[in-house]
C-alpha cells in the first residue's frame, strides 16, 4: 500500500484526468458521428430515394468496416502507442463524416461510411490500452466505466443535438459541422496526450501503475504473440459475449428513432428527446459497471471474475428487458423497459472492456480488446441490416427485438462458461516453455 500511495504522484493523477477527459470527449464525438445516419434516416431516404432495406445496408457498411479494421488496428495501437493512433483515427473518420454531407448517391454514401468505420476503429482499443498504461489494476474498472460511458453519453446527446442541427441547417450541413469538430478534437488529442514512454516516470510511479498485475508483460508485441492470442478460450469467450452485447446495442443505436416513429407513431420532434432517455440510463450503467469491478476486486475476487460475472448477468438481463419492451403495448412502459435494457447493456460493455485490462499482458491489451470488439461488431454489423429486413418483411419491429433478446441470453451463457483464466505473458512469449492450458 505504501508503494501505491507514494507512486500515485500529482503528475500521475493529472495525466489520468487528462487522459480520461480526452477519451470521453473523443468517444462522445465518435458516437455522435455514428448516429448522424440514424437520425437523418427519413430525410436521407426521401432525398436519395432509398428503401428501408437500403438504409439497413448503409448502417451496416460502417459496422462491417469497423469490425474488420479492429484486428490490425489493435496490433497497431500496441506497436505505435495510443497517442498516434487516437489522433490518426479521429482525423480520418472526421474527414469521412464531412464527406457524407456531399454525397449524391447510395454508392458514394456507402464509401463514406466504410471510411468512417476504418477511422473509428482505433478509439476503444486505444482507450483500453490507456487504462492499462496509466491506471493501477484496482482502478482500471472505474476508469474504463468513465471512458466507456462516452458511447452512451454521445448517443444520448446525439439525438437531440443532431435533430436540432438537421432541422436548422439541413442534414448535409449536419454531417459537415460534425466533421470539422472531429478534426479539431484530433489536433487537441495529439498535442495534449502522452504515452508513458514519452514521460520520465520514476521507479515508484512505474511500480504504482503495475502493482497487482498478474499477467506480466512482453517487451514488444510480435506477430507470433498476436496470433497466439487466438489459441485461448478466454479470447473466444470475450468475442462471443461481446457479439451479443454489441448486436443489441446497435439495434437501439441504429433503429430506435425510426422504431419510435414507425412502430410507436411519434413525431420527429418528440422522437428527438424520447430516444435520448434510454441512453441517459446507459451512462449510469457504464459508470456503475466499471465501479462494480473495482469493488469486487478489492474485496478479494479474482480480477477476471470481478469482470466476467457482472458482464454475463447484465447481458442476460438486457435480453429479458428487450423482450418485455417488444411485447408492451404502452409506449411509456416500453420506453421504461428499453431504458433498463440500455442500463444493463452498458454495465455489460463496461465490465467487458474492464476485463481487457486484466486478461492479457500489457503489450497485448489493445490487441485483445480489438479482438473482443471484432466479435462484438460482427454482431453490430449484422444488427442494422437484419433488423431492417425483418421489420420490412414482417411489418413490425417486434420480431427483430425478440431475435436480439435471445442472442443476448445465449451470448451471456457463452461468456460465463467459456472464460476462466487470464492469459499470462510466459505463455505468449515464443521463448516460453508453458503451453496454453486450454
Amino acid at each position: 500500500m505504501a508503494v501505491e500511495l507514494h507512486g500515485r504522484t500529482p503528475r500521475i493523477v493529472r495525466t489520468q484526468r487528462i487522459a480520461l477527459a480526452l477519451l470521453v470527449l473523443s468517444g462522445v464525438v465518435n458516437y455522435i458521428d455514428r448516429a448522424t445516419l440514424a437520425v437523418a434516416n427519413p430525410l436521407i431516404r426521401e432525398e436519395l430515394g432509398l428503401s428501408v432495406g437500403d438504409m439497413g445496408l448503409l448502417l451496416s457498411a460502417f459496422l462491417w468496416a469497423y469490425a474488420f479494421s479492429q484486428l490490425p488496428v489493435g496490433a497497431l495501437v500496441d506497436r505505435l502507442g495510443p497517442r498516434k493512433m487516437l489522433a490518426a483515427g479521429l482525423g480520418l473518420w472526421s474527414l469521412a463524416q464531412a464527406a457524407g454531407g456531399f454525397v449524391t448517391s447510395f454508392a458514394q454514401f456507402f464509401a463514406a461510411r466504410v471510411v468512417l468505420g476504418i477511422g473509428e476503429a482505433p478509439q476503444f482499443p486505444t482507450a483500453a490500452r490507456v487504462s492499462r498504461d496509466w491506471f493501477n489494476p484496482r482502478d482500471r474498472g472505474t476508469a474504463t466505466g468513465i471512458w466507456n460511458c462516452s458511447s452512451t453519453l454521445g448517443t444520448a446527446i446525439s439525438v437531440p443535438l443532431l435533430t436540432f442541427l438537421m432541422l436548422w441547417v439541413g442534414w448535409r450541413w449536419m454531417f459537415i459541422v460534425m466533421g470539422v469538430l472531429g478534426i479539431a478534437v484530433a489536433a487537441l488529442a495529439y498535442v495534449v496526450y502522452r504515452n508513458p514512454s514519452e514521460v520520465a516516470l520514476t521507479r515508484e510511479e512505474r511500480a504504482h501503475l503495475t502493482e497487482g498485475d498478474t499477467t506480466g508483460e512482453t517487451s514488444h508485441l510480435t506477430l507470433a504473440e498476436w496470433r497466439r492470442l487466438f489459441a485461448y478460450r478466454t479470447t473466444w469467450g470475450m468475442l462471443l459475449g461481446f457479439f451479443g452485447a454489441i448486436y443489441i446495442l446497435w439495434i437501439y443505436a441504429s433503429w430506435l428513432p425510426a422504431y419510435l416513429q414507425m412502430e410507436r407513431h411519434m413525431s420527429i420532434a418528440r422522437t428527438g428527446w424520447v430516444a435520448a432517455i434510454p441512453f441517459v440510463f446507459g451512462v449510469l450503467g457504464s459508470l456503475l459497471g466499471g465501479r462494480i469491478t473495482d469493488v469486487l476486486a478489492r474485496r478479494g475476487m479474482r480480477p477476471i471474475d470481478s469482470r466476467k460475472w457482472p458482464m454475463a448477468i447484465s447481458l442476460a438481463g438486457t435480453g429479458v428487458f428487450t423482450a418485455l419492451a417488444a411485447w408492451m403495448p404502452s409506449d411509456a412502459v416500453a420506453i421504461g423497459c428499453i431504458s433498463v435494457a440500455m442500463f444493463l447493456c452498458y454495465v455489460s460493455t463496461a465490465t467487458g472492456w474492464a476485463l481487457v485490462s486484466v486478461a492479457a499482458p500489457a503489450n497485448c491489451t489493445a490487441s485483445l480488446g480489438a479482438m473482443q470488439n471484432f466479435g462484438g461488431y460482427l454482431g453490430g454489423a449484422l444488427a442494422p441490416a437484419v433488423t431492417g429486413f425483418i421489420a420490412e418483411a414482417s411489418g413490425s419491429f417486434t420480431p427483430a427485438l425478440l431475435v436480439g433478446a435471445v442472442l443476448c441470453i445465449v451470448c451471456a451463457v457463452a461468456y460465463a462458461t467459456i472464460i476462466r483464466d487470464p492469459i499470462p505473458a510466459a505463455e505468449l512469449d515464443p521463448a516460453g516453455v508453458v503451453a496454453p492450458a486450454e
